[in-house]
């Protein structure tokens, strides 16, 4: 029972930043979410002194002070004094008053909130996020702030998921009179070294939900490759893959056990392996799981253009004479 109030409370602190927040870009302004749960935690804390209801940040309410043009907490003072004289002095006038005019008072509000400008341009921008957003306006509307907040959550998360366990790969080539390696698909101008295949890792987290498909990607690049040259030249034109890491943050051991896999297999079929752009977290973990000393040393490398300088040298990679 306690960990579900706990949950639950811990969902009303983030209901009430996320309305904060809604409001914050409205006005254009930035609200700190640490400083808003300590001020909702010192709030209650004072409250439960005098058997206060739990607090948090009303939806209703803020949208209501927003349309009359508050400014300051002030207008929080002067509601809550009318509340109080409301309860001590007319409650039971107030009493046989229809609730749906008391929803009228906080439905007037709710318009002047609805952009619907940006809300076709965000159909424009990404049809996912819109579907995001038109979740949460459902939920809100036909449910609660809660239900409508776990439904755009649930879209994101629904979002962001495939494309971090199916993440893509780049083939590199060198922009002309430039040291600068891109995509070869995105800069049809870009040239290809020869003898040497680069390719990018388009994650930020190489982990167990996405090794293996990163594995199964290099190595199917690698084949489609070195067949489209056998079919061109009939002799295979790839000797050295080099993997450019940049865009990988982290890495955990199943990460490291599918390098691992991927050098065996490279190295099986007479292909050459290096790596470059690593970051700090990437090659310190490599460095413990003495990765770096399966593949050598002389193998790692700063940045892309050093890898395919020393690969084209023919005392380093046995067999590539043709850079």
């Amino acid at each position: 029972m306690m960990f579900l109030l706990i949950g639950f409370r811990n969902f009303c602190l983030q209901e009430a930043i996320a309305v904060g927040r809604s409001f914050a870009s409205i006005k254009g302004y930035q609200i700190d979410g640490n400083k808003e749960m300590v001020a909702m935690g010192f709030m209650n804390i004072v409250g439960s002194l005098t058997s206060c209801y739990v607090a948090t940040g009303s939806f209703s309410r803020t949208a209501v002070n927003f349309s009359a043009g508050c400014q300051t907490v002030v207008s929080n003072i002067v509601m809550a004094v009318t509340v109080l004289l409301s309860l001590l002095l007319i409650t039971k006038l107030l009493y046989y008053t229809p609730i749906a005019i008391l929803a009228s008072i906080i439905l007037s509000a709710l318009p002047g909130l609805i952009d619907v400008n940006e809300a076709l341009r965000i159909w424009r921008v990404d049809r996912l996020d819109f579907l995001a957003c038109i979740g949460a306006f459902l939920g809100f509307l036909f449910g609660s702030a809660e239900i409508g907040l776990l439904a755009a959550v649930a879209i994101s998360f629904g979002k962001i998921i495939p494309l971090s366990i199916r993440p893509g790969t780049e083939l590199l080539g060198r922009l002309p009179g430039t040291d600068i390696f891109c995509d070869v698909r995105q800069y049809p101008m870009a040239i290809e070294t020869p003898g040497v295949f680069l390719i990018r890792i388009n994650s930020g987290l190489m982990y167990f939900a996405n090794a293996k498909f990163i594995r199964e990607r290099i190595m199917r690049s690698v084949t489609e490759e070195n067949d489209d040259d056998a079919t061109r030249s009939g002799r295979r034109k790839i000797q050295v893959v080099v993997l450019d890491m940049s865009h990988v943050m982290n890495i955990d051991t199943s990460g490291i056990a599918v390098l691992e896999e991927l050098h065996k297999k490279l190295v099986s079929v007479g292909l050459e392996v290096a790596v470059a752009n690593m970051r700090w977290q990437v090659i310190h973990k490599l460095k413990l799981a003495n990765f770096l000393d399966t593949i050598g040393r002389e193998r790692v490398f700063l940045s892309v253009g050093e890898a395919v300088e020393y690969s084209c040298l023919p005392s380093k990679f046995t067999g590539l004479q043709n850079c």
